[in-house]
């Protein structure tokens, strides 16, 4: 019985990190993007206003997709970069 707890406590462990990074990671992509475009508009007479906030706001997010992505792709390459360079990387010994 304690097995199956354990698996079904790990299961929800993936379902979630799937959710947080499956979802969570596109759609913090797609605020950005949408941040992105209110960053500046035309007036009528057609000189461009900028919206700091929303570009700020824009800039935040797209560099959280980053870091995250950036931060993946070092942990599935932690074992190469231990083994061949002497990095490591989340605990990889």
């Amino acid at each position: 019985m304690e097995t199956v707890l354990t698996n079904l406590r790990s299961l929800g462990e993936v379902t979630l990190a799937a959710l947080v990074l499956g979802a969570g990671l596109p759609m913090v992509f797609a605020l950005g993007v949408r941040w992105w475009s209110a960053a500046a508009s035309a007036g009528p007479d057609g000189t461009v206003r900028r919206n700091p906030v929303a570009l700020a706001g824009a800039y935040l997010c797209l560099i959280a997709v980053l870091v995250v992505v950036v931060a993946a792709v070092l942990f599935v390459a932690k074992a190469f970069l231990a083994d061949r360079l002497g990095i490591h990387l989340f605990g990889q010994a």
